[in-house]
């Protein structure tokens, strides 16, 4: 991605703790309210529930922030889709 471009959220629900700090997170129907005219396309072609392999962004990797089954994340949605970054835990 290049510096002007726009990054993606989203907030989901953890189901699934994988190995190597991977995660089954199942999608929500919100969107991040600043990007909210640009992902409304985006947002109804994935659909509410869709699950997603997130993976821990390296700060909270090296601070060892702990997610577990049922936390609300924030997460940097891929490009190409069926990825993300989580970036903050809610909940």
């Amino acid at each position: 991605m290049k510096d002007g471009e726009d990054k993606k959220t989203a907030v989901g629900t953890v189901e699934e703790v994988l190995p190597n700090s991977l995660f089954r997170v199942r999608l929500s129907k919100e969107i991040d309210p600043s990007l909210e005219a640009s992902a409304e396309g985006e947002v109804a072609e994935s659909g509410e529930g869709e699950l997603v392999l997130a993976y821990l962004a390296g700060k909270m990797r090296l601070h060892r922030i702990r997610v577990l089954v049922g936390d609300q994340v924030d997460m940097v949605l891929d490009p190409y889709g069926g990825r993300a970054r989580i970036v903050r835990r809610l909940t």
